[in-house]
């Protein structure tokens, strides 16, 4: 019997727990994006095509026969807009609800409930052309909550000094958008574009399921963690924050909107969240109107802007966990070194683009390089709401999501106008400087008024704070009584 208890080994002790919550977290980011962007691509073949050239009607014969619809350019892009309407309604909700009943449900929940809805696309398009806008919609109201839940998950589960790498799994989107691209259009391709939504949908699914068997809330939740797994997170979050804390009892809303650290975050992550909706829409539009290179017929250089994204955003978390681990460089130091570093130089490029964009070969590798030094914004002010108020992560992110989640629209406004009369060189040239005005303002905002430092109102029940730490324990009331029960039986 000794034996035979010695040979069988648990599925945990081949992958910790907190290892199944990276990895969860990853894929989720790559379905959540999916989710969002497999429309992006099938509505090219749910329109019918309106021109009667030789070249089309060839083309369109060669399409798989299913339904189409005689959307017009304007209903067109009101279906693609439409996930934005409820997008921005839950971006700041999404991340308090997180804070209060768990990233878990909110997380898990509003991704079940959006792979449902995308499994449910095809038949609301065929009933009728306002049924797809709610729809969306209402599909864009679940994933806005997803993103600011992540926070308050980080600071539960991930030690101060790692948690820059745990945030980079958030870019894991831009890895989810460069496979779903061309993923989607074999689907349309062979199987008709409804296949796109079946598919998606049932994975969104099936992750929604193994999430909530996998993941909890914190480690004294979870029921098969072992206890070296618990307490050592535990011990590392209550090192790495110095001291005791208490779930605060309400939200300090007065001094957070007057806290300049956090408007540093708002302002930049609306910044930078411009400069990749501007980069990431508009560069097809660019190459294709005004350099006659249509970017969107080459897969590989369709995907890279993404794909460079993710790989900074690895390579910069890496680094910044270890600076800060060293002590070489505070957490505030931190931030802002790789936030001036993410956004700095995409502002210096948009100047090479506005001054000799011309050449296509020079805009596609602007435009690749640009996004690659943005992924390092996860060792910047992307991680930064767990330094100065863990507590209120997920708010901070929501406030700062919801002010960049208008960045999409305000992009493709300002692009039309200025190009309304013609598209050509000279009219882009204002585009790209605008860009460079954004980046460098987002930049600097940070460097003046950034801080890793912990705010006093991260604690509002306390008569007095810890202002001046850097960081700051944060213990759910689940996690203390089991700490005690473990105390009491030893």
């Amino acid at each position: 019997m000794a034996l035979v208890r010695q040979t069988k080994k648990k599925w945990t002790d081949f992958l910790t727990c907190r290892q199944v919550l990276n990895i969860m977290v990853i894929l989720g980011f790559m379905f959540n994006y999916m989710l969002r962007v497999n429309l992006t691509i099938a509505i090219v073949d749910m329109v019918e095509s309106n021109t009667t050239n030789n070249t089309s009607t060839n083309s369109t014969k060669t399409r798989i026969d299913e339904t189409r619809f005689n959307w017009n350019p304007e209903q067109y892009n009101a279906v693609l807009g439409s996930f934005f309407w409820g997008y921005v309604l839950t971006e700041l909700p999404g991340g308090r609800m997180a804070e209060i009943v768990g990233a878990r449900k909110i997380f898990g929940g509003g991704m079940l409930m959006a792979s449902i809805l995308t499994i449910l696309t095809p038949a609301a398009a065929y009933l009728n052309y306002y049924v797809i806008l709610i729809l969306r919609a209402v599909l864009g109201f679940f994933l806005g909550a997803t993103w600011p839940a992540i926070q308050p998950m980080a600071a539960k589960w991930i030690p101060p000094m790692e948690r820059s790498k745990f945030i980079a799994n958030m870019m894991a989107s831009s890895l989810g958008a460069a496979i779903t691209m061309p993923v989607c259009g074999y689907l349309i391709s062979t199987v008709g574009w409804a296949s796109v939504f079946y598919v998606t949908g049932v994975i969104g699914i099936v992750w929604s399921i193994m999430w909530f068997c996998l993941i909890y809330d914190s480690p004294a939740e979870h029921p098969r963690i072992s206890e070296e797994e618990r307490e050592d997170i535990e011990a590392k979050i209550a090192d790495g924050e110095g001291g005791k804390n208490s779930k605060p009892s309400y939200v300090p809303w007065k001094r957070i909107f007057l806290s300049l650290p956090v408007w540093a975050i708002i302002i930049t992550h609306g910044c930078s969240v411009f400069g990749y909706f501007t980069v990431v829409n508009q560069l097809p539009t660019y190459m294709k109107n005004v350099l006659h290179f249509n970017i969107k017929k080459n897969g590989l250089l369709s995907s890279l802007p993404y794909l460079a994204k993710y790989i900074m955003a690895i390579i910069a978390s890496y680094f910044a966990d270890r600076l800060r681990k060293s002590g070489k460089l505070s957490t505030t130091a931190t931030r802002k070194v790789f936030t001036t570093f993410a956004i700095m130089i995409p502002g210096c490029l948009m100047a090479v683009q506005a001054i000799w964009g011309m050449d296509a070969t020079l805009s596609v590798a602007v435009f690749t390089i640009s996004l690659f030094f943005n992924g390092a914004v996860t060792a910047g002010y992307l991680a930064n709401a767990l330094d100065i108020a863990p507590n209120f992560s997920g708010t901070i992110f929501g406030l700062a999501n919801t002010l960049s989640s208008f960045g999409g629209w305000l992009s493709t406004k300002i692009v039309a106008v200025l190009t309304a009369e013609e598209s050509t060189f000279a009219t882009w040239k204002y585009v790209f400087w605008i860009l460079v005005f954004t980046y460098v303002f987002g930049a600097l905002f940070y460097l003046l008024f950034g801080s890793g430092k912990l705010q006093k109102w991260n604690n509002p029940d306390e008569a007095y704070g810890q202002d001046g730490k850097e960081l700051q324990p944060l213990k759910s009331k689940p996690e203390i009584e089991k700490e005690r029960e473990i105390n009491n039986i030893a």
